[in-house]
């Protein structure tokens, strides 16, 4: 009897995987638990043994020996790795000019513009190249003689003159910051052209008839539209800036006080093998970046409180219009 109804089950869970019901459940769960699998194995179980890592003094070919929480007092204490978080305010500077010229070319090409379709891939394509490429690029072109010195040349400038670009200490951080502004500002700027070419035409019309002009137009109208859009590339801005590492790592390779956070953090993990400070180094950021992260969201929450208030206003200039338009056509 048991047998029977072993079997009878068998049949029947056999039944159901070949059922149309059953495959669509199998999908469902393979769906949910794969992805769930690859992320745990790949970002979460690697993130926590990088926090156990913290807490060892440890090499890549030593035993790791237990030492609590000195790896994070060494973080806070070493006037190196201090020197370098500092240099993240050289790319948060440039990230708030890139933002800015992004938004202001953003705003000028979400309109009808003679070459807009040809500037804006022309601007976006930076974007493209791979940043160890971007890099090499602008080793060459920064090197003395080279290309800008050449250009500067040109316009009349002597070469004896001019300073060493990459070596002079804090000149050598602005033209690698200059990189990454030419590099990222073109994604910036697509991103806010998509947000402001959503906003309805018709607010810009009610706009007008309260006689706003354009600059009161882009405060009281695209501005509070796009502030979702503005938010994230903030945010995406600021955490790229306490995170920079390609452009010091191959156009200097850190030297003359160029190496930001992340190259530091290579070379104590690759080539002093101290991998529990490096860890430990890594945790601090991530507790940085999230911490910077809620801050924004904070402060782009009270500059835009008033957002809102401003939409029911727009809304009812909207009506307005509707209705005045509406006269006028039964005038007609």
């Amino acid at each position: 009897m048991t047998a029977y109804t072993d079997h009878k089950k068998k049949k029947s869970l056999l039944q159901w995987v070949k059922s149309r019901k059953g495959q669509q459940s199998i999908i469902i769960i393979a769906f949910m638990f794969i992805p769930l699998l690859l992320l745990f194995t790949f970002t979460y179980f690697p993130f926590g043994e990088m926090i156990k890592f913290s807490f060892y003094k440890m090499s890549y070919s030593n035993t790791p020996k237990y030492i609590g929480l000195d790896n994070y007092k060494e973080v806070f204490n070493n006037k190196e790795i201090f020197a370098s978080l500092k240099l993240c305010l050289y790319y948060m500077a440039g990230s708030i000019v890139q933002l800015v010229i992004a938004l202001y070319l953003a705003t000028m090409l979400s309109f009808k513009t003679k070459g807009g379709n040809i500037f804006k891939g022309f601007m976006f394509f930076p974007y493209l190249i791979n940043g160890i490429a971007i890099g090499f690029i602008f080793k060459f072109f920064f090197t003395r003689g080279f290309v800008f010195d050449s250009v500067l040349q040109w316009c009349g400038f002597n070469l004896e003159n001019l300073p060493y670009w990459l070596r002079t200490q804090g000149l050598n951080n602005v033209s690698l910051v200059g990189t990454s502004i030419w590099r990222y500002f073109g994604q910036n700027m697509i991103l806010f052209i998509g947000a402001i070419m959503s906003v309805d035409s018709e607010m810009y019309e009610a706009a007008e008839l309260d006689g706003a002009n354009k600059f009161k137009q882009f405060i009281h109208i695209i501005l509070p539209s796009i502030s979702t859009i503005v938010t994230l590339n903030v945010i995406l801005s600021i955490t790229g800036s306490l995170s920079a590492f390609e452009p010091p790592y191959v156009i200097t390779s850190g030297a003359n006080g160029t190496a930001t956070y992340f190259v530091l953090m290579n070379r104590i993990a690759h080539t002093n093998q101290k991998v529990g400070l490096a860890s430990a180094m890594a945790v601090v950021l991530l507790m940085i970046i999230f911490v910077a992260t809620i801050l924004q969201k904070l402060f782009f929450k009270y500059a835009f409180r008033n957002t809102n208030a401003e939409d029911q206003v727009v809304s009812k200039k909207k009506t307005r219009l509707g209705v005045k338009k509406n006269k006028s056509k039964e005038a007609i």
